[in-house]
């Protein structure tokens, strides 16, 4: 009777750190990923390594891998690359040199993937929450060309770019989303604390209200009373809309076009949006990645659901022998100087630099237009602000000169 074989289970492997002697009595040391010390002592015997001492490495916990560190370490790695420092030997300087234990820990993992044997982008590929399909196709590119140091660097100025417009759109949002936190929590100060306590001195006055003060004390008695319910409500509803909009794709979807849509705002999201997709395309065309390829990668790169659509449809229409600028204009998503720009690459063979060309002019317009922005907000938050507070100061304050002009 045939009995089914037991799955394997898969062995956890940590990094050991081993002292010995080798065959001529010299002191040898160095690291190895194990199973466990036995497997080490047992692996240096046969390779001629006695009287050997070995210690597992113990990583320190906390932080966080974030795009800033992966921008980061491919920088330095391609830096020490066209140095001539070994990739072995590069991964083992940054990965014990870095600040944040997490990304130390990453880099070392993957070098000792390496060291075993495999290539570096199929060490990078068992990361994919770290290293998307573009950087390690890029990585894939540069070993089989043997141009890695150049693919590096070129990858490194690619995501340098596009942190920067990241950073960028995050700074144009930050503000005015802190300045409308603060309003509130003022607000709800004011209506929890301050005018209760105005309304206990109007008690006295034995007089109407004008009806500003009413509406105001009306407001304040509901915050009172049911702060608990408006804090539980506000908070339970963003955390619900962030976790649908982070899960659901449909959600996604609808947000994205509703954020290309917005007045002022849309315009820089749809121009910050155009830069990474054709900054996206050239870095992967001028790797030497086939077009059909490259645009596999750009969509989720551009990182907007209508965008990652039209993409997805701009594919399927090169595959099947048309060509990229034609494509482009059937998903009406791109601004025609972005679609001359393309068809003049496509027919002079350029097209990597003109897409480059591309992204370098709509990267300029998200910094003008958030400048602009910027400028622009701080007026009106500050008109916004004045009315909200100072309305309510007023309210609050028109008994007191109704009774002094009576007095």
């Amino acid at each position: 009777m045939a009995t089914a074989r037991p799955k394997a289970s898969a062995v956890k492997e940590n990094t050991f750190q081993w002292e010995g002697k080798n065959k001529d009595g010299k002191a040898v040391r160095g690291e190895m990923r194990a199973a466990s010390e036995s497997v080490v002592q047992t692996t240096l015997r046969r390779q001629g390594v006695t009287n050997t001492k070995v210690k597992k490495l113990r990583f320190k916990t906390g932080g966080k891998v974030t795009d800033k560190d992966i921008t980061l370490f491919t920088r330095q790695l391609a830096t020490m690359m066209k140095s001539g420092v070994p990739l072995l030997q590069s991964f083992d300087i940054v990965g014990r040199g870095h600040a944040n234990p997490a990304v130390g820990k990453l880099l070392l993992d993957i070098k000792a993937d390496v060291e075993t044997g495999s290539s570096l982008s199929q060490a990078f590929r068992k990361f994919p929450l770290y290293f998307d399909t573009l950087f390690c196709n890029l990585v894939a590119a540069g070993e089989q060309a043997g141009i890695l140091d150049t693919l590096l660097d070129r990858l490194a100025t690619y995501k340098e770019k596009i942190l920067a417009i990241k950073s960028k759109i995050k700074a144009a949002l930050f503000y005015p989303v802190a300045i409308i936190v603060v309003a509130f929590i003022i607000t709800a100060v004011i209506m929890i604390f301050v005018i209760p306590a105005f309304k206990d001195v109007f008690k006295n006055f034995g007089a109407d209200l004008p009806a500003p003060t009413l509406f105001v004390i009306g407001i304040s008695d509901f915050f009172v009373a049911y702060w608990w319910a408006i804090f539980g409500t506000i908070g339970g509803g963003l955390y619900a809309f962030l976790e649908s909009w982070r899960r659901s794709e449909k959600v996604q979807m609808a947000m994205d076009r509703l954020l290309l849509r917005m007045p002022v705002f849309g315009d820089i999201v749809r121009k910050s949006v155009i830069a990474r997709w054709t900054r996206t395309l050239a870095t992967m065309f001028a790797a030497g990645v086939p077009l059909v390829e490259s645009l596999e990668s750009v969509g989720g790169a551009a990182g907007n659901h209508v965008y990652k659509v039209a993409t997805k449809q701009i594919q399927g229409e090169v595959a099947t022998g048309t060509n990229l600028t034609t494509s482009m204009m059937n998903t009406n998503l791109f601004p025609n100087m972005v679609t001359q720009m393309v068809s003049i690459g496509e027919e002079s063979g350029s097209l990597d630099s003109m897409l480059s060309k591309v992204a370098d002019f709509f990267e300029q317009e998200v910094d003008d237009a958030v400048e602009a922005m910027s400028s622009l907000m701080e007026p009106m938050i500050m008109v916004i602000l004045g009315t909200l507070i100072g309305g309510m100061v007023v309210a609050m304050y028109l008994p007191i000169f109704k009774l002094g002009s009576v007095v």
